[in-house]
């Protein structure tokens, strides 16, 4: 528990009295205790500029650690997020074809585009006419996407 109000907001800029350092009082452990006094007593530093230096140094590894997971997060949800799209977009190329009964082989005299995959079909191009039950758009595919006999 500290003894001061609220920190500052990381984008303000801070003032005299948030400057001012803080008294944190806590319990350790005995063995901890002394491994502190060993270590600072070793490093010829005082107790608290150690707990403060541990201290600032686990809330930096903890800040890189959770940006790193904030990042993978963003990457694996934009990856889902684009994936998603491909799905429906196949999806919704299948369902343009759902009605089809035929299909005639035709040279294409415009350019245009599979129905299915998207593929560009110039005009020359050898292509097949999906022949509809239902009165629609003349809708072409490529002969990758023309189903096998």
């Amino acid at each position: 528990m500290t003894h001061s109000s609220e920190p500052p907001d990381s984008e303000e800029t801070p003032t005299a009295e948030q400057k001012k350092e803080r008294v944190l009082h806590t319990r350790v452990p005995a063995v901890l205790e002394q491994e502190l006094k060993a270590l600072a007593g070793a490093l010829r530093v005082p107790v608290s500029n150690l707990v403060r230096t541990i201290l600032e140094d686990a809330v930096n590894i903890a800040d890189r650690a959770s940006e790193k997971v904030e990042d993978r997060l963003n990457r694996v949800a934009q990856t889902m997020h684009d994936e998603r799209g491909r799905i429906k977009e196949r999806v919704q190329r299948s369902e343009v074809l759902a009605d089809v009964v035929a299909y005639q082989p035709v040279v294409m005299a415009v350019d245009g585009h599979c129905a299915r995959c998207d593929a560009e079909l110039p005009a020359g191009e050898d292509a097949s006419l999906a022949v509809q039950s239902r009165p629609g758009p003349a809708r072409f595919v490529c002969a990758d996407c023309l189903p096998k006999r």
